[in-house]
């Protein structure tokens, strides 16, 4: 079974910064991370790999700091890994990037799985992995939480939906956007971080996936993001302190006061 998994690098949410006079976020000096959804799906695809055999290919699109991304995934035992990255591929929205990976996944070559996260962290739309499937024109799964079998070009897999799970067949090849529940990423070894950091990554070009030119970057976006902002901070409440009659007592003047009871 040959999948292709798509991860992007996304910032660390704890060190999330708004710049307050351009309304942008804050990306220099901001550690940035492997999209946590996106190595639940790295893990199925490998777990995958062991009980059936076949490859694991992992891609990004982003700038060349991306392979940092790129070879943590390698480390954890993927075989290979593409960088999609170009300069007219900036200022996508979640159509024009997924129709970027779909391009990157088509110039690949064969594939029988295409695998995500469900969404990712610094945009939560969870758009992206359904975009793809929809421009390769391919079966989808979202919200996967289990896989059951896999057997005659098809698939027995479980979903997430409200209030439960439902389990679909789907044929293959197809494309599933994975849960965090699913499992449980492994930990990349000494020696699979000292093999990552020896392979050679390629960048592929717009023009190495045959992209439109009007199908991506800002050009390709039909949604434009009009400003970002941080919401405004509270301040905190008021500490009574005393014995626990008198701050009763006192709790109950300041509500009065301020006509709330």
């Amino acid at each position: 079974m040959d999948i292709i998994v798509c991860v992007k690098q996304v910032p660390d949410t704890t060190e999330v910064q708004i710049d307050p006079e351009t309304g942008t976020l804050v990306r220099e000096g901001v550690p940035s991370i492997v999209n946590p959804f996106d190595l639940n799906a790295v893990e199925a695809a490998l777990q995958l790999k062991e009980e059936h055999g076949g490859t694991v290919t992992v891609i990004t699109m982003g700038p060349p700091q991306a392979k940092d991304a790129l070879k943590e995934c390698l480390a954890m035992g993927a075989d290979e890994a593409v960088l999609i990255s170009d300069k007219d591929f900036a200022g996508a929205d979640t159509w024009a990037t997924s129709y970027t990976l779909a391009k990157s996944v088509e110039a690949l070559g064969n594939y029988d799985l295409v695998l995500c996260g469900k969404e990712a962290i610094d945009g939560d739309t969870a758009q992206t992995g359904p975009g793809i499937a929809e421009h390769l024109g391919i079966p989808q799964v979202t919200y996967l939480q289990k896989i059951v079998k896999v057997e005659d070009e098809k698939m027995q897999v479980e979903r997430v939906i409200d209030g439960g799970a439902e389990t679909v067949e789907v044929p293959l090849p197809a494309l599933m956007t994975c849960e965090k529940s699913m499992n449980e990423p492994r930990y990349a070894t000494i020696k699979g971080t000292m093999k990552a950091n020896k392979k050679e990554i390629p960048e592929y070009s717009a023009q190495d996936i045959k992209a439109d030119p009007e199908c991506i970057g800002l050009k390709g976006s039909p949604t434009k993001v009009k400003r970002v902002f941080a919401p405004e901070k509270k301040t905190g409440g008021e500490i009574i302190e005393g014995e626990p009659k008198e701050a009763v007592q006192t709790l109950v003047k300041k509500l009065q006061d301020a006509n709330i009871v």
